[in-house]
């Protein structure tokens, strides 16, 4: 599941776990990572979507100075690549039982795997802005800011790892207004669609 910032993922993605009776992976990735990878947790959230600009920097760093990435990955620090790679096998993981995915780029990473079942949230900004505002109880102007940081920082983290448009709607078997229509409606229609 993918899902723009504001299109209540973190609250329909789990609701579509439980209704499936699978699990929910979403901000349990970065830990189960940063576990694996034996690194601080602080450096492997580095190169997670969900903050904002940080990724952008990280990867242009490690883009214009590639051995100052292998020298930080000695150091005990992760690169982007393994930080990419080591999700890539904990997404994979998961799919044998089944699993809800929010982000992470699960539907490229999964394109292939005749099970899955890719689906975006989205809707208007502005409308997606409203949604955030009543959920995390924000002004106007943090959630306009918010969604303009979260959505690039979504977008940047798939095309900086996988070169595609998250957007893209090629990518997803459905793709939801999930701001036109309650979430009810929305898990709804995902969970008939999963079955």
């Amino acid at each position: 599941m993918s899902a723009s910032y504001g299109a209540g993922g973190s609250q329909i993605g789990p609701a579509v776990a439980k209704r499936l009776g699978v699990e929910f992976l979403d901000r349990a990735i970065p830990t189960r990572v940063a576990d694996r990878l034996q690194v601080p947790l602080d450096e492997a959230l580095a190169h997670d979507e969900s903050l904002g600009d940080a990724i952008g920097r990280l990867v242009s760093t490690f883009a214009l100075l590639p051995e100052l990435a292998g020298a930080m990955v000695q150091a005990g620090y992760v690169a982007g690549e393994d930080y990419r790679r080591e999700t890539e096998r904990l997404i994979r993981e998961h799919t044998e039982g089944g699993a809800v995915i929010l982000g992470r780029a699960g539907a490229v990473i999964l394109r292939d795997h005749p099970d899955a079942l890719h689906v975006r949230l989205d809707g208007p900004p502005e409308r997606r802005e409203a949604n955030a505002m009543r959920l995390e109880a924000l002004g106007a102007e943090d959630a306009t800011r918010l969604r303009k940081s979260g959505d690039r920082a979504r977008e940047a983290y798939v095309r900086h790892f996988y070169g595609c448009d998250s957007r893209d709607p090629a990518l997803y078997h459905l793709v939801i207004d999930s701001t036109a229509l309650s979430n009810e409606t929305v898990v709804d229609i995902i969970a008939a669609a999963a079955r």
